[in-house]
């Protein structure tokens, strides 16, 4: 990172009003096309995927005491395991999951703030998270593919197909040859020109649309009201390990963000109080039947460029999001984009999640050159992708991710690394001796 930029708005300063609104939309339209895409795939109103995000990133801003720009979006890792609670229980059970998933984020706040971080990373080494990261990108990779071939009605269909294809080429032009501002919305660009493609060869509806009051509630899913909120042995093996995951996510994105405000914010605020504020975006979301949040790379790539840090600007972006979900043709209007346009974006990001993975081990040096590296990824790739199931009894089965971030952290613990094996083999030498 090049700190030696000029700091155009630190972060508590305040924009004046027409720069405020400019700035807040920037943000909105880096975050807009993935969290609207989570709630598409998972099967969950995308207008209370766009409050629930803006109301998590406000309560996160105060958990943090407006000391950390960052913005609170649908996460990813998360669609596979709602998938499955939500095919099992309902949209209820993806609700107390998503729930359970922010009170992990809570309890680990709290050991952290008793004892420190590094036990975290201990528990969760760039050999373990790499290879998990690799898998919940490609574990989604058959639901991308389904998605972009097949018409309404399940059957392969070329016509639709290549609507994903544009899509998906307009998405690649967009990341790779467009500049300054262009360059940070590539997934909304190519939503926007897949859907215009698919407006011109006559595969939208547009009667929701027409229909659709310009203010109308969204259809949220309210505990007690909807459903009554049970907890089981399932819900908490799917739902706990990628917690886990996503944790060391965010204390990724906490020193991403921290070399590019140049601030160390893993010391003030702490890393206890971002991880809380993350867990209570994700409790709130819950609660009105938004998928989980988490802090969003594309809102650290606009700090980035744009050298605003302002917290305010990303409280405007927040209170736009929550504004835009009440605005039902907007909401009936992301709602008549067909299947094949997130199919051929989710090509691109599930691919992106998976590189991610690898990058991370990359940086991070792991040497898989050293059997116990290699072990430990080979076994967590196979069991993820391939989807292995341990069935216990008719409630409860462990899925493939988190069956292998268990078994993945489990190898972690276990295996010697190279300063353990020297230990056990001098003892070893020194017993026969």
């Amino acid at each position: 990172m090049n700190h030696s930029k000029t700091i155009l708005l630190d972060v508590q300063d305040k924009p004046s009003a027409i720069n405020w609104v400019l700035l807040s939309f920037q943000h909105l339209f880096a975050m807009f096309g993935a969290t609207i895409l989570v709630p598409f795939l998972v099967g969950i109103d995308p207008a209370v995927a766009l409050i629930s995000s803006g109301v998590g990133t406000l309560a996160f801003l105060i958990v943090t005491k407006g000391q950390v720009p960052a913005y609170l979006g649908s996460s990813f890792a998360f669609i596979a395991p709602l998938i499955a609670v939500k095919a099992q229980g309902g949209p209820g059970a993806a609700m107390v999951g998503a729930f359970l998933a922010g009170l992990v984020y809570a309890i680990v706040s709290l050991f952290i703030k008793a004892i420190g971080y590094n036990w975290v990373m201990k528990l969760l080494p760039p050999i373990v998270v790499g290879p998990i990261i690799v898998v919940i990108g490609l574990s989604l990779a058959n639901t991308a593919v389904t998605m972009a071939m097949n018409d309404p009605d399940g059957k392969y269909s070329t016509l639709h197909f290549s609507v994903a294809l544009v899509t998906l080429m307009i998405t690649i032009i967009s990341s790779v040859f467009f500049k300054s501002f262009l360059s940070l919305i590539p997934v909304l660009i190519g939503i926007i020109g897949g859907y215009l493609y698919s407006i011109a060869i006559g595969i939208v509806d547009f009667t929701k649309v027409l229909e659709a009051k310009w203010f109308q509630a969204p259809q949220m899913i309210i505990p007690f009201k909807d459903y009554t909120p049970t907890l089981t042995v399932e819900i908490v093996f799917l739902m706990v390990p990628v917690a886990l995951v996503t944790l060391s996510e965010h204390i990724g994105h906490q020193m991403l963000l921290s070399q590019v405000i140049n601030r160390d914010l893993i010391q003030k605020p702490g890393l206890a109080s971002s991880i809380f504020g993350d867990g209570l975006a994700t409790m709130v979301a819950a609660l009105i039947g938004g998928p989980p949040n988490t802090t969003y790379g594309e809102n650290i790539g606009v700090l980035a460029i744009t050298r605003v840090f302002s917290v305010y600007v990303i409280a405007g972006a927040a209170v736009f999001a929550i504004f835009f979900g009440f605005i039902g043709k907007i909401s009936a209007l992301i709602q008549s984009i067909p299947t094949p346009v997130m199919g051929g974006v989710s090509i691109l990001l599930f691919g992106i999640i998976a590189s991610s993975g690898l990058r991370m081990m990359i940086d991070s040096q792991v040497n898989l050159g050293e059997k116990r590296n290699l072990i430990i990824a080979s076994v967590i790739l196979v069991i993820g992708i391939g989807g292995a199931i341990i069935h216990i009894s008719d409630q409860f089965e462990l899925h493939g991710m988190a069956l292998a971030a268990i078994i993945g952290v489990l190898l972690n613990v276990i295996l010697p690394n190279d300063e353990k094996k020297e230990r056990l083999t001098n003892n070893t030498e020194d017993s026969v001796a």
